[in-house]
């Protein structure tokens, strides 16, 4: 039944069977199926692979990607495919880290963290399994209040190019976020970040009070010269996917590479 919902809902059926197409065939190049969202997770694909073009015209040769709340680990596998395909497509190196309590959400706090939603426990990790499956995305496990404040220390990354946001409560969001406060040299100018609670459905009811929303707020209006905006280059696609709305780029206005030029070097205008 949810299957038939779901059809009888989709909006653009050709485009939905062309992308599936073009991703079990992997027909065209990896940047054209991921512009066209014939990929497995577009959303993570279009962060991964516009930071590393912007980390490539910034002369930088390795990025550091991270997942916040990694739960069962897909996630982060699908990461490390990606991350793959796009440092062949770009010939940018990335290192995968992925931030998790290994044994599900704490305890919500308050209203904020939507305690009619979240359970402590939920999303629990089986550490040991996980590390059997991935490749090289090093797990960072503890409450992120933590290992948030040692992760630059203990690990120096490279400059962080794409963060995924899943850390479902309002506070946790808040200490994830810290991870934006390194100094200039972990980051590009500009970073993508996915966040993954910001939509929901009738059941969470997320709004710009509570959750991961809040959280973005509140960093906003304590940041002068960071902030975390909408990508407004997506929300104007003629076909807009829900996680166009889940897209936000990070400026940090004052790094010393915010204002490098990096766009295209002709954009004079013919006279007839």
């Amino acid at each position: 039944m949810r299957g038939l919902e779901r059809l009888m809902l989709e909006p653009h059926p050709f485009l939905t069977v062309s992308r599936v197409v073009f991703r079990l065939l992997r027909l065209g190049r990896f940047e054209t199926r991921v512009r066209i969202g014939a990929v497995e997770r577009p959303h993570y694909a279009h962060c991964v692979l516009n930071a590393a073009v912007l980390a490539r015209k910034l002369g930088h040769h390795r990025m550091s990607v991270m997942e916040l709340g990694v739960a069962g680990g897909n996630g982060l596998l699908a990461l490390e495919r990606l991350a793959r395909e796009t440092s062949i497509a770009t010939d940018v190196a990335i290192d995968l880290y992925g931030f998790d309590t290994g044994v599900g959400l704490p305890e919500p706090v308050d209203y904020r963290d939507l305690p009619y939603h979240w359970k402590r426990g939920f999303y629990r990790t089986d550490v040991q399994r996980l590390r059997r499956r991935i490749a090289k995305a090093q797990l960072v496990l503890g409450d992120i209040r933590v290992t948030g404040k040692s992760f630059f220390s203990q690990y120096d990354p490279a400059p962080i190019g794409a963060i995924i946001f899943d850390l479902d409560l309002y506070s946790a969001t808040c200490a994830g976020l810290e991870l934006l406060e390194g100094g200039e040299r972990y980051y590009l100018p500009r970073v993508f970040c996915y966040f993954d609670d910001i939509i929901g459905t009738e059941v969470e009811l997320y709004n710009d009070h509570t959750g991961e929303r809040l959280a973005i707020n509140e960093f906003n209006s304590t940041h002068e010269r960071v902030k975390i905006e909408p990508a407004y280059h997506l929300l104007s696609r003629k076909v807009l996917d829900p996680w166009c709305h889940q897209i936000r780029i990070c400026h940090f206005f004052d790094h010393s590479q915010y204002n490098n030029f990096i766009s295209t070097e002709d954009q004079q205008l013919c006279c007839k």
